[in-house]
């Protein structure tokens, strides 16, 4: 995969297209075309070189098909090779790390990651208390089933309240549901100011989907976190916090056996 991303920036078309997303995510072909002086065919190309290198993520809005930058092959190559680099070198990784990172007009947070793992394992990770404690820290109690409530276990903090729903649940396939309130309590947990605690409790309720797709021996999963207002402050929170949560997802399921109790 990171022959493939490097070969992937190597083009300067690709790299003006990823300047493109950067400035303005979310895109359609339309509009990128717009912006570029070759045929609608090349750019396709382009696209999905870098959707092929993961360096950029689709997702379709009815008849739209939108273009969104996605860091995590960055991420990997970061944690990889960083230890190899000098401090100069370091520096122009972290400068393409923030460039693909970087806050955009369209506010949904869309990252995508492959685990080498089976769609079935992966939807108990996302669902079954025992796995997500284990690399979240936290488990939801509802019967999953479209419309029920949901109930945020952190520790001793328990989170609930109106709206606090499962979207959607497809097995296997696409999970979504409705992100916790900002409770006093969890704010406290987390370590909270005053202030930034009375901005995220008047913050409207997002919604975090998750798309999975089998790729082979792999699962492609999109994570798109959706629903917020232009200056949210949770959106600049979660901008980080995906990364390192999926990446421990990731890690739990590919390189680790996790030890899962089920009730009987």
């Amino acid at each position: 995969m990171d022959d493939e991303v490097f070969r992937a920036l190597a083009d300067p078309s690709r790299r003006r297209l990823l300047d493109l997303l950067n400035l303005r995510n979310g895109q359609t072909l339309r509009e990128l075309c717009a912006e570029l002086d070759m045929a609608r065919q090349s750019v396709s190309k382009h696209l999905a070189v870098l959707e092929s290198a993961n360096l950029i993520s689709t997702v379709w809005r009815g008849r739209e098909k939108l273009h969104h930058l996605n860091a995590e092959p960055i991420n990997a190559i970061a944690d990889r090779w960083i230890h190899q680099y000098d401090r100069r070198r370091v520096q122009l990784f972290a400068d393409l790390k923030t460039a693909l990172e970087a806050e955009v007009t369209n506010n949904d947070f869309v990252y995508t990651t492959y685990i080498r793992t089976t769609p079935e394992r992966l939807w108990q990770a996302l669902t079954d208390p025992a796995f997500t404690e284990q690399y979240w820290q936290l488990h939801h109690e509802t019967d999953w089933k479209p419309g029920s409530p949901m109930v945020w276990h952190q520790g001793d903090v328990v989170i609930s309240g109106p709206g606090q729903v499962v979207v959607e649940h497809t097995p296997y396939t696409r999970l979504a549901y409705a992100w916790h309130h900002i409770t006093p309590e969890f704010a406290k947990a987390v370590g909270f100011d005053e202030a930034t605690y009375e901005r995220t409790s008047r913050e409207p309720l997002s919604t975090a989907t998750f798309e999975l797709e089998p790729i082979d021996d792999q699962v492609k999963l999109t994570v798109i976190h959706s629903g917020f207002e232009p200056d949210s402050t949770i959106r600049t929170m979660i901008q980080d916090g995906w990364p390192r949560l999926l990446a421990d997802l990731k890690s739990l399921l590919e390189t680790s056996v996790a030890t899962v109790h089920q009730e009987s």
